[in-house]
């Protein structure tokens, strides 16, 4: 990767608000799995594994970032989504098995396309009311 570039992604992080950095990791996340199924194709085990590492990590950060208290209902089937995904990307892992990943990529582009869609929602609603101000 190049300086420029590599300096542009950190600076997007580190400027990133808190729902930005939520789609960007469900995005990583797509991305990782879409490339684990694709090692798996052509039988690249060693890119395969280290795919599914990433995405396991993504996983873990969004799974530890939950709040309980505030998240309630919301939270505690995230968790259940979170490590269905975690022990489906194991399985798929372990077995050299694509299907297991089809699934996951399902499950977090549902997930990706619900936040994305939550956080115009509220951005639409806080434009509302500061312009009622």
């Amino acid at each position: 990767m190049s300086y420029g570039l590599g300096a542009y992604k950190n600076t997007s992080v580190k400027t990133a608000s808190k729902e930005q950095i939520l789609l960007m990791l469900y995005q990583s996340a797509i991305k990782n799995t879409r490339l684990a199924i694709d090692a798996i194709e052509k039988n690249e085990i060693a890119k395969k594994g280290e795919y599914i590492g990433k995405l396991q990590d993504i996983i873990i950060e969004l799974a530890n970032s939950l709040d309980h208290e505030v998240g309630g209902d919301v939270s505690k089937e995230l968790e259940s989504l979170y490590d269905f995904i975690l022990h489906s990307s194991s399985q798929a892992n372990i077995k050299i098995d694509s299907e297991p990943l089809h699934s996951i990529l399902n499950v977090l582009n549902t997930l990706y396309e619900g936040w994305k869609t939550a956080i115009k929602n509220l951005k639409t609603t806080q434009n509302k009311d500061a312009a009622n101000e």
